[in-house]
């Protein structure tokens, strides 16, 4: 169920139907809500919190729970469906107590995916909290690797976020992602996710023309373009290099439409997913992903 996206470069108007769109939305009063919420603005692809993205522990998932969500996917035309982890997790700490129950909790993301079906948890690598990029890296490989002996039948692939490198953050160079992938134990249980305001914020040009295929190349040649499973779609309140992960509406922050139009509008990126992370999910997502919808055709406007 992981999309992968295809080597051709040639642009091409996708139908409506084809395209893979879709934002993160709110679980409240049931996950099988956040799908109907994702099918009422149009949307074929959903990104969601399944525990509480500020608690170390939620309680568990019942048969109810799971039957509900599991039936909402199946009358809609939700195509793709993502988890993102809680905020607490940073499989990178130096602090051991920190990393194990960092560990546990990833690990009961992983559960709750399958038991609801689906195929990734999107998940920030870490922080190494002033221990070092090299011994952070060390210590995400080694949470992984625990991650997936704890796990050997699990079916839910963690997709790593590139990151805005805000802090201490790991993921902010495409090297951390390659890095995870090329030295765990079991490199098929994680896939990349880009995410375009981190890498703006980063110091990736995804603003030129050149600079956007440029970072798409490195992306291919450092991690793989079969890695990637899904791509956040997200405007920049801050400056490219900034190091400051701050999301803005489409085309309203210092990316601009140009690289949305060139990802709406590209064969090369029609199988993966493109999740909207925006703010004021209530009333903005509904315009955000139209918008989105909207750029994959001949004729673009200013919003």
């Amino acid at each position: 169920m992981i999309a992968h996206r295809s080597r051709t470069d040639e642009e091409a108007l996708l139908p409506a139907s084809a395209l893979l769109v879709g934002a993160h939305v709110s679980a409240a009063s049931g996950l099988h809500r956040a799908v109907e919420r994702e099918s009422a603005i149009g949307c074929t692809a959903l990104q969601v919190f399944t525990r509480s993205p500020s608690r170390w522990q939620s309680p568990p998932l019942d048969g109810t729970a799971i039957r509900a969500f599991r039936d909402a996917v199946a009358a809609r035309a939700i195509r793709f469906i993502t988890a993102h982890d809680a905020y607490l997790i940073n499989l990178a700490s130096p602090h051991e107590e920190v990393r194990q129950r960092s560990v546990a909790a990833m690990l009961d993301e992983i559960d709750r995916a399958d038991l609801l079906g689906i195929p990734c948890v999107i998940a920030h690598p870490g922080a190494h909290m002033g221990a070092g990029e090299e011994a952070g890296l060390a210590r995400l490989v080694e949470s992984l690797d625990q991650i997936a002996d704890a796990q050997p039948e699990a079916r839910a692939v963690i997709g790593l976020d590139v990151t805005a490198g805000q802090g201490t953050a790991l993921g902010w160079r495409l090297e951390h992602l390659a890095h995870a992938i090329a030295h765990v134990a079991a490199p098929e249980r994680l896939a990349a996710c880009f995410d375009t305001c981190h890498a703006h914020a980063a110091g990736y040009d995804l603003v030129t023309r050149e600079g956007f295929d440029e970072t798409w190349e490195a992306f291919d040649r450092i991690i793989g373009a079969k890695s990637l499973v899904a791509i956040h779609m997200n405007d920049a309140k801050r400056e490219r290099g900034s190091r400051v992960d701050r999301h803005e509406h489409i085309g309203r922050g210092f990316l601009g439409l140009d690289p949305f139009v060139w990802t709406m509008k590209s064969a090369r990126f029609r199988d993966v997913p493109k999740i909207v992370e925006t703010p004021q999910a209530e009333t903005m997502h509904r315009v955000n992903v139209a918008w989105l919808r909207e750029l994959a055709g001949a004729d673009c406007r200013t919003p």
